[in-house]
């Protein structure tokens, strides 16, 4: 096929591989054309698979990336989050069923315990469901290697819970319930829906006032929740949106999205464990309001 067709037919699913090693939209977006653009350059006729070459592309690049991009995160101010992926709720209904078969961010979080080879091989695993054969071909590496890296990557992702948290309908209500607390003052409803381990992570980048540590228990979250939301926290307003492929929430100050909020549900799917809130500005560049 010829470049355009190329570029339209692989560029989602190469953005998509980026971001999930990456865990920033906008260096996804960066890498993507940078590939493309070396790409353009190539004789296609001696390239026998395009959409496995430029995945390749993609995933070598993005370790390089990721590796670097991991020491710039030691000298990050405060706790560091990935930049969530959000769409309208205003999407076509047709189109949910990819929304879903996102990665959530809670995983995506969750992926940040892996070393960068780890998290290409889960990635490869997981989200294409390549086979080890592949994934050796992709990262230059043994077979028997790319099964020993998968163990350990999925052992470690799994000493924090038993299953990997997955993106749930039962989460549209919990950011419902919040907005309502949120609006009315009233938390009790909020509070009974957080596990008693629950957790709040904010990033602000150093950029704007947020924790700098996470925030433990359902008691200190929940007074950390009444303290902070009386004072501006609401901003003009909110929507709902869709975050990496689960419902969220948008606040919105002058016209602009001033953070987006996330949930990790616990394995019942009932109530809350983790409450993820994006403040940090450079993050949410690349949200759109409605």
């Amino acid at each position: 096929m010829n470049f355009e067709t190329t570029y339209a037919t692989y560029r989602p699913l190469l953005h998509s591989i980026a971001y999930r090693m990456l865990g920033s939209y906008s260096e996804a977006e960066d890498l993507v054309q940078d590939v493309f653009a070396d790409y353009s350059r190539l004789d296609a006729s001696e390239i026998n698979n395009e959409k496995a070459y430029l995945i390749r592309m993609v995933t070598n690049r993005s370790l390089n990336l990721n590796q670097s991009a991991r020491k710039r995160r030691e000298v990050y101010t405060g706790e560091w989050l990935p930049e969530p992926d959000v769409v309208s709720v205003k999407q076509d209904p047709a189109e949910l069923y990819d929304l879903h078969e996102s990665v959530s961010y809670a995983l995506l979080v969750m992926l940040e315990q892996l070393s960068a080879v780890e998290r290409a091989v889960f990635i490869l695993r997981e989200s294409l469901q390549y086979d080890y054969e592949e994934i050796a071909a992709c990262l230059q590496k043994s077979e028997a290697n790319c099964r020993k890296i998968y163990s350990r990557a999925k052992e470690k992702l799994h000493r924090e819970r038993e299953s990997l948290p997955v993106n749930s309908d039962k989460a549209a209500p919990l950011a419902v319930t919040f907005m309502e607390a949120a609006a009315s003052g009233n938390f009790d409803k909020l509070i009974s829906l957080l596990t008693e381990e629950a957790v709040l992570v904010s990033d602000g980048g150093g950029k704007v006032r947020a924790a700098i540590f996470a925030i433990v228990s359902r008691a200190r979250v929940t007074a950390f929740l009444q303290g902070v939301i009386p004072r501006t926290f609401l901003g003009d307003g909110h929507q709902f949106a869709i975050v990496n492929g689960q419902f969220g929430i948008i606040i919105k100050k002058d016209g602009m999205p001033r953070s987006v909020i996330s949930f990790r549900l616990d394995e019942t799917e009932q109530r809350v464990e983790r409450i993820y809130i994006m403040l940090n500005p450079d993050k949410l560049k690349h949200v759109r309001l409605d």
